[in-house]
């Protein structure tokens, strides 16, 4: 009966943890009262695949697997692709006992392109460390066979092993190679060659798509439709396999650390991904308490992390240092002299300046962030909004507080974001846009902050709504005393039934302005009150910018979209209003375009084209 109780103790438990999930795709790993690895899985949402575990009918594996589950972790990745690879080998490294159908010894198919003066490029799955040019690895087999007989149609490269002298092939006479061992093509030409190759297997392939699709179009019209399958095919086989850079397995044989952190306040969580042998192995997190800055918490984390039993990879990238103590070096010899002391060699500590380290340390620090939230969670927002109420002088805590930011390019789209916190929390359902209506065409920022703080409390006024405790407009104090201007109107004040606290956060040094106040309040950059402050003021610039771009995006697109053959200034207005994004359309597939707004697939195809163009555009800046 007691273990019987203990056994459900432990499920509800272990229920409330996967039902506060990260939502995001990743990798769980599920363990045994000894700590022991026993089943490994992998997941498009985390959260509802652990929430399957405990709720439903469940097949007898899945009930004899949760009678001996004890805890669980989860690994948040980039996509489900990296989840399926890194869930692979997870398995191979730890052999859990609930996962031995899957153990089968597989390993994924690669692309390679030989190192020499006429490459070959050709599917295997060794990988091979001799200067050759890797692309992959690729869980869908079918679609690396097509993407290659699409690369044997497009680029007739050789494929013999050794280059003979003896005359050209049958693969020359039927059109399949150029015969560089007859000197039918030089090395600078056929490398040309080699370098389209390259790009399409490095993604950049919307031309190539929307040139394919005109000729699935050509061969349908002409009723070849055998030839039209299969060009559509080999279209999907693209799709499906640009831009799988995968951020937990690269082929990059030297051994790697990625080190990123979280902090709040005196919280603050390290995450250590270990990339060995081109695969992500695991991955650490470590909880710390400390009121040091950032790079003296790194140091002491370092210092503390590797040891003999542990050693230092020959690479280790982290994020940048904060400059300590208002230096102008971020000082790392003290880390290089104590790795030498200890190992008798330093690793090279780098930053992220490629854009693949980059994403692998991005994914290090969104699993840090992920725990720092549970922490926070945890300990609840209570210390913070003691300290802020101190601080400002409250007579209570606040509990409500409301955050406005302004945002336009000089003077077009002004909009004006809204920002609820509850409890030290975002509280997101109340968060609201303003289209600014009478400082269209002006920058006047001090005439926007009236309107909407006007536009904003006479609502709540007037339908008897609750106001909140403490209001934050971004600036300093001439946004405050125009905001104030407008409250006093209104008949809200410092103290009363209608009472609000009224502060402004500048950027300079994160500045806090007070009513009647003559000089600044600015606080320790470790004080968990400028954090909640920080952190209402950084939502209110994300949610004004978000919604002011996707403003002026639209009128930029308008243009691009009228560009396209077959789409006029009527069509275009319709493919907005469906989609209302840009990244709306360049996720969408052709066929669904051209059915929900009236368009043919061809047109469609090339609308998400240059939609897909102009979200790399975006990004890249």
């Amino acid at each position: 009966m007691d273990n019987q109780k203990k056994s459900e103790n432990y499920l509800d438990d272990l229920k409330k943890i996967a039902c506060d999930a990260p939502a995001e795709p990743g990798v769980y790993i599920m363990k045994d009262e000894t700590g022991l690895i026993i089943y490994v899985g992998k997941a498009k949402s985390l959260k509802n695949r652990l929430k399957s575990y405990f709720f439903g009918e469940k097949d007898p594996k899945t009930a004899i697997l949760m009678r001996h589950i004890r805890s669980f972790e989860t690994i948040i990745v980039s996509s489900e692709y990296d989840a399926l690879l890194l869930e692979n080998t997870l398995i191979k490294q730890h052999s859990p006992k609930y996962n031995i159908s899957l153990k089968d010894g597989k390993t994924y198919p690669v692309i390679r392109i030989t190192h020499e003066n006429f490459p070959r490029i050709f599917r295997t799955r060794r990988i091979i460390q001799d200067k050759s040019i890797y692309y992959g690895p690729f869980p869908d087999s079918q679609a690396v066979n097509s993407m290659m007989e699409l690369i044997d149609k497009l680029f007739p490269l050789r494929k013999c092993k050794t280059i003979k002298k003896n005359g050209p092939c049958m693969y020359y006479h039927i059109g399949r190679c150029m015969a560089p061992c007859c000197g039918k093509i030089n090395i600078e030409e056929y490398a040309l060659h080699v370098q389209r190759v390259h790009k399409l297997l490095s993604g950049a392939t919307d031309a190539l798509i929307i040139d394919l699709t005109a000729k699935m179009h050509e061969a349908a019209r002409t009723l070849q439709f055998e030839n039209a399958a299969q060009i559509r095919n080999t279209i999907r086989a693209i799709e499906n396999l640009a831009g799988e850079d995968s951020s937990v397995q690269d082929l990059n044989p030297e051994d790697r650390d990625y080190i990123a952190w979280a902090a709040e306040g005196i919280l603050t969580t390290f995450t250590v991904f270990s990339m060995r042998g081109g695969k992500m192995t695991g991955r650490d997190l470590f909880r710390t308490r400390s009121a040091a800055d950032e790079q003296e918490s790194l140091e002491l984390f370092i210092t503390t992390y590797y040891d003999p039993s542990r050693p230092p990879p020959v690479k280790i990238f982290t994020q940048n240092f904060t400059r300590r103590h208002g230096g102008t070096e971020n000082n790392t010899e003290l880390i290089q002299d104590w790795f030498e002391k200890q190992f008798n060699y330093t690793p090279e500590l780098l930053l992220p300046l490629e854009k693949h380290h980059e994403a692998i340390l991005a994914m290090a620090r969104q699993n840090a962030a992920e725990d720092l939230r549970k922490r926070l969670k945890e300990r609840g927002a209570g210390p913070a909004l003691d300290e802020l109420m101190r601080i400002l002088k409250m007579e209570t805590k606040p509990e409500r507080i409301e955050g406005f930011d302004i945002s336009h390019l000089d003077g077009k789209h002004p909009v004006a974001s809204l920002i609820s916190f509850k409890n030290g929390v975002p509280d997101r359902k109340n968060y609201r846009y303003f289209k600014l209506r009478t400082v269209i065409g002006t920058s006047d920022d001090y005439a926007a902050m009236r309107e909407v703080i006007k536009r904003r409390y006479s609502r709540l006024l007037r339908e008897n709504k609750e106001l909140p405790d403490l209001i934050l407009v971004d600036g300093g104090i001439g946004q405050v005393n125009a905001a104030k201007c407008v409250l006093d109107d209104l008949g809200i004040t410092n103290s009363g039934k209608n009472s609000i606290c009224l502060i402004g956060l500048a950027e300079r040094n994160d500045e806090i302005w007070q009513i009647e106040v003559k000089e600044p309040l600015v606080l320790s950059k470790q004080s968990e009150a400028l954090k909640i402050l920080q952190h209402v003021r950084d939502e209110c610039h994300r949610f004004a910018n978000n919604f002011n771009q996707r403003l002026r995006s639209k009128d930029l697109f308008f243009s691009i979209l009228e560009s396209v053959e077959g789409i006029g200034h009527k069509r275009a207005l319709t493919i907005m209003k469906v989609y209302e994004s840009i990244e709306n359309i360049a996720a969408a597939q052709p066929d669904e375009i051209a059915e929900r707004c009236q368009i043919s697939e061809s047109s469609a195809r090339a609308v998400r084209a240059v939609a897909k163009l102009e979200v790399k555009k975006t990004s890249a800046n």
